[in-house]
């Protein structure tokens, strides 16, 4: 008889068997997540952008390799041919161009024409007057020759007949015309190009043969003129105009007698003009440069590099990223690629430590964001401050190390710090030398850094971050065979500077670290739990058993946490902000209600379980309005997670099993919203509050009875899954059941009773 089954055969069995997915299957299917993808292409993106900070396609400038002082142990020597600009050649051949440039001068013929003028009326006076006794003797002196020396003077006589046969030269009127025809044509050529005194030389040396001279008024219209014709001197060239005329011939010595002192300068020199003159003679001279030949040595080896020698590395590397530019395209785009895979890697593999150590970056795209970004920063400050002589590349690394110790863990920051101490160390073309000097100064400063509880801390983290800096560089140095002088004593303590100064603008930008990532620092911590604070005060006001309860529960719950490494410091301020929600309706809870009547005598169950839901999304609100850092709100919204408000829970199903026509108890409307804790911090503060709120309630709070109360809670909250997300252990909770009986127990331990006192 057969029912219809068929035997499967032994191969068709194993063939059916599915196992589950190996190893590189799993990552594979990881790797197919559209999440991953996206966070593997802002790796990509961020090495890439990396590469384009630093110049990935180029070696590194020599600027950032040496520094001043350095002494090199082999020669170095030039790998292109280049040139250098000779700066005191340049000045000098700049220097003579300005001394030779020309002054501009503005000419102004109106006084000779005055002059003229002068004249003319002059001579019409000497014509009028018939004898020289008609004549103001002052007018016939200024027409004196003088006398050669030894000579004596004209008689009265002889003065009469000079005077008359003067005076007949300009007779009659047409021949004073010719003569003032003839002076004005004379005069011509020195109203043109001016009169001087001397060379102007307020601008410095200038030409000494020649000027520009341009009209009164017409700058454009310039001409150059020989300062010999324009000198006023001793005349003798007015003079000789006089005496080339024949109408003047035998009156000209005496006409220049009249006319020598009233000669004054026409010509006033343009300072503007003239500086701008020169300037131009400056910038026409070319630049003097020293050419140096591919192999020539540019450093002795054993020497101290100068200012001057690492400016002149910095001139062959130029000149030889210039030819690389112009025929080594491909090796550019080989080395940018490299670069960049290189940087890729090295974030890949900070993914996948995070990935199974530490998600909190992985988990939020934000934090990702930020996390690259502060990288690239940091490796584009680095690259910026490693020019000689600042050589602080120290800083940016330190910083960007600090702000991870703070945010995450140690052992994360020192990965993420030791990779962008590797891409510094890319970057600036160093060794192994500065990759010692960068992650053992970083190292230091973050395994020291722990817990910021006062304002020094960080200063002492910067000083001993400082002093090991000191040491790396004086070893390396020596290891360097780097003379033991002042340079070496010198840039090691630039170093533990650089480390000491990071650790003060480390303390300036801790408020900014701490809103930009959302942590709580140790330091915050302590100046936000200030009793002064106003929602605390407002809190003992309206709520003060609450308050006292807050307190306690304070008190038990950082010693709870510290026993398992947890944030104590955190627990406790958090705690004291937990039921702040309490104080909008202080005589809805019990501890607040002292001798009067319960409030919940009155309502429904399920209104009374909304009231007493409600303060945890009042506390929410009221921290959020007066701005309580993240940390605090996620803890007062998860100190009662999802747990049910027992008390009217039953009260509600005994209404129910006494009214048989009642519906059914729905337990969610006796739930906290939640969410349950999220970290073991709010695991510690849930545990802490049930605890000290039973405790309370216990008539004779022996040790046994405390401890089997803080274990059946526990329990309760194990079972009902509010740990589950928090990721704490079953030893943890052990430990944290174990400190909380304590705490409790010493809370009321047992006192002597002292005996009354007796009337006298």
């Amino acid at each position: 008889m057969s029912f219809g089954f068929r035997k499967s055969k032994r191969s068709e069995r194993v063939a059916s068997l599915e196992l589950p997915p190996g190893q590189w299957e799993r990552a594979w299917n990881n790797l197919r997540r559209r999440d991953v993808l996206g966070r593997i292409a802002l790796a990509l993106l961020a090495a890439a952008t990396i590469c384009t900070v630093i110049r990935g396609w180029d070696p590194p400038d020599p600027c950032f390799i040496f520094r001043a002082g350095h002494t090199p142990p082999r020669d170095i020597v030039a790998a292109v041919p280049f040139t250098k600009a000779d700066r005191v050649a340049t000045e000098a051949n700049r220097g003579r161009a300005r001394g030779q440039a020309r002054y501009v001068y503005e000419q102004d013929a109106e006084p000779l024409v005055q002059l003229r003028a002068q004249l003319r009326n002059t001579l019409a006076e000497l014509t009028a007057a018939a004898s020289l006794g008609e004549l103001d003797p002052e007018i016939w002196n200024e027409f004196q020759l003088s006398l050669p020396e030894g000579a004596a003077p004209p008689s009265a006589e002889e003065q009469k007949e000079r005077f008359l046969k003067f005076r007949e030269a300009f007779t009659p009127q047409e021949t004073l015309d010719r003569v003032e025809k003839a002076v004005a044509e004379v005069f011509a050529p020195f109203e043109e190009r001016g009169l001087l005194d001397k060379l102007d030389q307020n601008l410095g040396s200038g030409n000494q043969e020649e000027i520009i001279v341009y009209p009164e008024g017409h700058p454009k219209s310039r001409q150059v003129i020989q300062v010999g014709d324009v000198l006023i001197g001793d005349g003798t060239a007015i003079r000789d105009a006089l005496r080339r005329r024949d109408e003047l011939s035998e009156v000209a010595d005496r006409l220049f007698a009249w006319l020598l002192p009233k000669l004054k300068p026409t010509l006033s020199v343009n300072d503007s003009l003239t500086k701008q003159n020169m300037d131009e003679a400056e910038k026409a001279v070319g630049e003097v440069r020293i050419q140096y030949s591919a192999g020539q040595t540019l450093a002795k080896a054993g020497q101290a590099l100068n200012k001057d020698q690492i400016d002149l590395l910095g001139l062959e590397y130029a000149a030889a990223m210039a030819h690389r530019h112009t025929g080594h395209v491909g090796q550019m785009a080989v080395r940018s690629l490299a670069v960049t895979g290189l940087i890729f890697a090295a974030l890949v593999l900070c993914g996948i430590y995070m990935r199974y150590r530490q998600r909190g970056p992985l988990a939020s795209l934000t934090r990702l964001l930020v996390l690259l970004s502060l990288a690239i920063a940091a490796v584009a400050l680095a690259r910026g401050l490693s020019t000689d002589p600042w050589h602080g590349e120290l800083v940016p690394v330190l910083l960007f190390g600090m702000t991870m110790a703070i945010v995450y863990r140690q052992a994360l920051a020192l990965l993420l710090s030791g990779v962008v101490a590797i891409i510094v160390v890319l970057a600036v073309g160093q060794g192994l030398q500065e990759f010692f000097l960068l992650m053992g100064t970083t190292a230091a400063a973050i395994l020291n850094l722990g817990h910021i509880r006062s304002r020094s801390k960080l200063i002492y983290v910067g000083m001993f971050a400082g002093a090991v800096a000191v040491l790396i560089q004086l070893s390396m140095g020596m290891i360097d065979n780097q003379p033991i002088n002042a340079t070496l004593f010198w840039n090691a303590a630039i170093g533990g500077l650089w480390a000491v100064a990071a650790s003060f603008i480390m303390f300036g930008l801790l408020p900014f670290v701490e809103r930009l990532f959302g942590v709580l620092t140790d330091l915050s911590l302590l100046e936000l739990g200030d009793i002064a604070h106003p929602l605390l005060q407002e809190l003992v006001r309206r709520a003060p058993s609450t308050y006292n309860h807050s307190i306690t529960v304070g008190s038990i719950a950082e010693a709870a946490a510290e026993s398992i490494q947890a944030r104590g410091l955190l627990v406790r301020v958090g705690a004291y902000f937990h039921d702040i929600g309490k104080m909008l309706k202080p005589d809805y809870f019990v501890e607040n209600q002292g001798s009067e009547e319960n409030r919940h005598e009155t309502l429904a169950p399920a209104m009374s379980t909304l009231v007493i839901i409600a303060h945890i999304k009042d506390g929410a609100d009221l921290a959020r309005q007066h701005r309580l850092p993240q940390p605090i709100i996620d803890l007062i919204a998860q100190h009662h997670g999802t747990t049910r408000v027992e008390f009217f829970y039953d009260r509600a199903t005994e209404r129910q099993q006494a009214d048989p026509n009642g519906g059914e108890v729905d337990e969610n409307t006796y739930r906290y919203p939640g969410p349950r804790p999220q970290t073991k911090e709010a695991a510690v503060l849930m545990l802490a509050d049930a605890v000290e709120s039973a405790s309370r309630s216990l008539v004779d709070p022996a040790p046994a009875r405390i401890d089997g109360l803080v274990r059946e809670i526990a329990e309760q909250r194990l079972h009902g899954g509010q740990f589950d997300e928090s990721g704490l252990t079953l030893r943890e909770l052990r430990t944290i059941e174990k400190s909380l009986a304590m705490s409790l127990t010493s809370i009321y331990h047992g006192r002597i009773k002292y005996p009354e006192p007796r009337m006298a």
